[in-house]
């Protein structure tokens, strides 16, 4: 899946409110620092780590695009070394790129690359505007690490069947719906800072905004999302509405810049393995069926109950505790219709003890890797009107009978396999270790 658009639901300059409150005086330091910058950036062939102020301006650490995957590299009889170097520079990537001058020189001795000074007309204020101001342009000439956020695919299913037109009128449709599920939970006092990427018959999806009620907030929007999409679908004609299936999962990526002609471009772009596990999940999905990733979480909750958990939550925690706050969305209309309740939960099995718990599934990926994910359904009241989505329970794979049960013979005894039952065996056994599969754990 390539990324090729990236945009946010509202559409304004996040950093316009800032600059006007910037004085010309240090409008004319960051118009010097991002010329600068950009001709240090050499059209991607370089960039910026990190940055120190300087009475005379700043201090910079670049390295050529290259050079962290060098530093991280692992040689033989030395993979902890590049362990460790990948950790820190994680951690680098990591926050606010603004280091101390002691702090950057230490990291200028241990990447064994000198410091940059970039001369400015005056020195940088510590308004906080403006030091915002310069971390962005940092950014943009960059690369950045987030360690734990949660990230949406939406994916329409059997894309390449369709016509363009009908391509070109499903991406639309699947756009519209992202813009009405941000408008109607603005509308309720849920502001979601969205950028997507396309990935050619969808979108990746994130919250700009980190931390645990982003996480949560992205989750409700996912709903909104896929109960427009379900509503749009069942009034529309042809295929101009798409049938989508969705994954939802929580970790971590790196956020670039990508080059457009000789600047950087104003949109960022995910990749890492949140990204990856979305693209596993999505791909093993069946239509109209909403995934969730096994993944650790803090969560918070809203108002008065805004205190973040002691402990990180798995899945099930953090799904059980966004449900119990689902009212936060009741009113909001659906083709005309008020959602009068809304809930969701993940499909449910029954263990050995007699306890029901969420049933959890394993899927194998065409390289042989697995990971683990659930089945998320919702259940919306429109006035009355029920309206169930996701896939239930008998539509998922059930666990596997005892393979001897069907070889036994009468009277259960074991037959002798004929030859030709031996080359069946053989050939299916080769066939299965490439073979994408989705069983439950």
């Amino acid at each position: 899946m390539s990324a090729s658009d990236n945009s946010s639901a509202s559409g304004a300059d996040d950093n316009s409110s800032g600059l006007d409150a910037i004085s010309i005086v240090q409008r004319g330091n960051l118009k010097t620092l991002e010329k600068t910058l950009r001709k240090q950036w050499r059209l991607g062939q370089n960039i910026v780590l990190c940055w120190s102020a300087d009475e005379r301006g700043l201090l910079v650490i670049l390295v050529p695009h290259y050079y962290l995957g060098n530093y991280c590299a692992t040689v033989d009889g030395q993979e902890s070394k590049g362990t460790d170097n990948e950790a820190f520079i994680r951690e680098l990537l990591s926050g606010r790129r603004r280091k101390t001058r002691e702090e950057l020189f230490a990291i200028s001795d241990r990447l064994d690359v000198p410091p940059t000074f970039i001369k400015l007309n005056t020195a940088l204020t510590e308004e906080p505007q403006v030091l915002s101001a310069v971390e962005q342009l940092i950014k943009r000439y960059g690369l950045s690490y987030v360690e734990s956020r949660a990230v949406l695919l939406f994916d329409i299913v059997e894309f390449s069947l369709y016509t363009p037109f009908e391509q070109a009128s499903q991406l639309n449709s699947l756009s519209y719906s992202l813009n009405s599920a941000y408008n109607k939970l603005q509308a309720q006092g849920i502001e979601i800072n969205f950028a997507r990427t396309t990935t050619g018959d969808g979108y990746y999806i994130w919250n700009r905004d980190l931390g645990p009620g982003a996480n949560r907030d992205l989750f409700y929007f996912m709903l909104l999302v896929v109960a427009d999409n379900a509503v749009a679908r069942a009034a529309s004609r042809g295929n101009t509405v798409p049938v989508v299936r969705t994954a939802y999962h929580i970790g971590g990526h790196y956020e670039l810049y990508q080059a457009e002609g000789v600047n950087p471009s104003v949109f960022s772009y995910i990749v890492g393995d949140v990204t990856i596990e979305l693209s596993r999940l999505v791909d093993m999905a069946q239509a109209n069926q909403l995934l969730i990733g096994d993944f650790q979480c803090e969560q918070s909750g809203r108002g008065a109950s805004e205190i973040k958990s002691l402990t990180p939550l798995s899945t099930p925690a953090f799904v059980s505790a966004c449900n119990r706050e689902l009212a936060a969305l009741r009113g909001i209309q659906l083709s005309g219709k008020a959602v009068a309740a809304l809930s969701c939960h993940l499909t449910q099995g029954e263990e050995a003890s007699g306890e029901t718990a969420p049933r959890r599934f394993r899927i194998v990926d065409k390289h042989g890797l697995s990971r683990l994910a659930y089945n998320l359904q919702i259940d919306i009241d429109l006035d009355g009107s029920k309206l169930a989505l996701g896939v239930d329970s008998s539509e998922l794979p059930q666990r596997g009978a005892n393979a001897t049960d069907s070889a036994a013979g009468p009277g259960g005894l074991l037959e002798a396999p004929t030859a030709e039952d031996l080359f069946d065996d053989l050939a299916s056994m080769l066939k299965k270790r490439s073979a994408k599969t989705i069983v439950e754990d």
